[in-house]
């Protein structure tokens, strides 16, 4: 679904109210003007007697109260469509014959407490408020339905899904000005013009009092997963911040082009939820770094490897160690988390588009999503040693659960189909059966990794070192 107003790819949701609203409009104005209606009637009624002047006088004022109640609405109407509307006449025939029928109009939406199509005052609270496309703008539930059906249609017809992005710590790291600390002063003397962003990674926003730090390969990544996905951004930061990093990502608008979605938006305090996302569930894949935020929606997620490239976003999540920025260094372009989740985004959109039998319409990303994880472990036999805490039931532990959602099968007890031990002790008993037996004892971050980047992880940058009481 794209905001702009002459999308060569596809119609949207949004351009598809606001053709709505433009032909309602025209419709509405495309009475003939008072002037006009004088010099019809002087035709018709040219012999008329006086007894019929009056009349036409009294009808003259009925139209022109009309003309002015159309010329508010236009005029009220007329703001909707703003900077992120569209002109494009998409508009369904049946819409417009119940928007010029008040007593039928179902009210799909409002601006203001006013019904998109046919003026009337709406007082219902019900639907879902897209501020995000204009504010004020509220949608009603059949509304989202018909809009969502739509526009599904037109996107699975030009092959692509829809890709929802978080911001912080999954696409950029961002750091308030006085929070830099004085190992991170650097990085003032080499911050990139913000004439022109595309060019750079690292941008002191200082109207802001903030420094950004872009992830290394986002741009490529943006770039190739725009080709297969309608993306948006979703944000748990304010409305100005978010709309700043969109203009740092996506400077020329090809990407997002008003899909921001900030923590003003959501309908939930403290959650993330696709209700205010114009794309049916069954074709959304999602990309965060904070599972918990999508409590409705874990299907839809691809749990993404925190991005900390600055000092403070470590001590945030209580790491004590040195930053990226601290060690003047930086993920691997290549190798690194966007670079090895592009890979899987191209894997799901082969499979859902290429490889399913069933009809287009009724496939659902998240089988496939469940289908490629559980190839990431499916040869591992795993036993765990001493991870879970005691009296703990090992099979409600999130590492046993991550550990089968890849494909591992997980076991209490060790035995000649076992290949992996879990363990961050290399003294426990299973630890050094795994050792004598030529089985892979690795740490339990090994399983973290391959959680991560969808791949099995090779076993020897995870060892287990023994404790000193050992």
């Amino acid at each position: 679904m794209s905001f702009a107003t002459d999308s060569p790819v596809h119609s949207s949701s949004s351009d598809d109210f606001a053709a709505l609203i433009d032909a309602e409009l025209e419709v509405g104005s495309s009475g003939s003007s008072p002037d006009e209606q004088d010099n019809e009637e002087e035709e018709v009624d040219a012999d008329s007697d006086d007894d019929d002047s009056d009349d036409e006088e009294d009808d003259s004022n009925d139209d022109l109260n009309d003309h002015r109640n159309k010329r508010c609405k236009t005029e009220k109407l007329d703001d909707l469509e703003g900077p992120q509307g569209s002109t494009s006449q998409g508009l369904i025939e049946e819409k417009l014959e119940v928007s010029l029928n008040k007593d039928t109009c179902t009210h799909p939406g409002s601006f203001g407490q006013m019904c998109i199509l046919c003026g009337q005052r709406v007082d219902d609270e019900s639907g879902v408020t897209f501020g995000y496309i204009h504010k004020g703008l509220r949608l009603g539930n059949d509304e989202i339905v018909r809009l969502r059906s739509t526009d599904m249609k037109n996107l699975l017809r030009h092959k692509k899904l829809y890709l929802v992005l978080d911001l912080d710590h999954t696409l950029l790291n961002s750091t308030q000005l006085n929070h830099l600390t004085a190992e991170e002063e650097y990085l003032k003397g080499q911050s990139d013009s913000m004439q022109d962003v595309s060019k750079g990674s690292l941008f002191m926003l200082e109207f802001m009092h903030m420094m950004t730090k872009l992830r290394p390969f986002v741009r490529t990544f943006l770039k190739e997963a725009s080709e297969m996905f309608e993306m948006y951004i979703y944000t748990m930061g304010d409305r100005p911040y978010a709309l700043e990093m969109a203009k740092l990502l996506d400077p020329k608008k090809e990407y997002f082009n008003g899909r921001v979605i900030s923590r003003d938006d959501g309908t939930q305090k403290h959650q993330k939820g696709l209700d205010v996302v114009l794309g049916q569930d069954s074709a959304v894949v999602i990309l965060d770094d904070t599972e918990n935020a999508w409590t409705k929606h874990k299907d839809n997620l691809i749990l993404m490897e925190r991005y900390h490239f600055f000092a403070s976003s470590c001590r945030q999540f209580g790491f004590d160690c040195r930053s990226l920025s601290q060690l003047k260094s930086d993920e691997s372009e290549p190798d690194g988390a966007l670079a090895s989740i592009l890979k899987i985004l191209r894997q799901i959109h082969h499979i859902f588009f290429d490889e399913l039998d069933s009809d287009l319409a009724s496939r659902d990303v998240r089988q496939v999503l469940k289908t490629v994880r559980k190839e990431v472990l499916k040869d591992c036999k795993i036993v765990f040693s001493r991870v879970f805490p005691t009296k703990f039931q090992p099979e409600n532990h999130l590492l046993w659960k991550m550990a089968e959602q890849l494909g591992a099968t997980c076991s209490t007890e060790t035995d000649s189909s076992v290949t992996h031990v879990v363990s961050m002790d290399a003294g426990t008993e299973k630890s050094r059966w795994a050792v004598k037996e030529n089985k892979f004892l690795v740490h339990p971050r090994w399983i973290e990794a391959a959680n991560f980047f969808w791949l099995k992880q090779p076993e020897e940058k995870f060892p287990v070192s023994q404790t000193k009481n050992q």
